[in-house]
């Protein structure tokens, strides 16, 4: 399965980074064979609007079926719950930790957006 985890770096030793749509990163790890992309999400970064639908879109596009970050706002959550994506909030550590938490299901789902938009 293919996950997105929001982070400060490329790599999985990289800090979760709790933004959504202005993370600096957004890793997707495939939790079966541990191989990871990194999603340079720089230009959302400063983006005026749109941060969270465009960062959406990216990982949709990449096949996640689940996103771990620490919020997730409005309008992000509306295409990812269209896309079938799944979004794990309130996520901190390390993405190899938040993927070894994911993998032993200790991970908390939520049903609607856990931050205002454009934070």
């Amino acid at each position: 399965m293919k996950i997105a985890v929001t982070s400060m770096g490329r790599d999985l030793a990289s800090a979760v980074d709790p933004r959504f749509g202005r993370a600096a990163y957004i890793l997707i790890v495939d939790t079966d064979t541990k191989d990871c992309k990194v999603i340079d999400n720089t230009v959302n970064v400063s983006a005026f609007k749109g941060a969270g639908i465009q960062a959406a879109t990216m990982i949709a596009e990449e096949g996640a079926e689940v996103l771990l970050t620490g919020y997730c706002g409005p309008n992000a959550f509306r295409i990812l719950e269209a896309a079938g994506i799944k979004v794990g909030s309130d996520i901190s550590g390390t993405v190899a930790d938040v993927v070894v938490a994911f993998v032993e299901g200790k991970i908390n789902y939520i049903e609607t957006a856990n931050a205002e938009g454009h934070w």
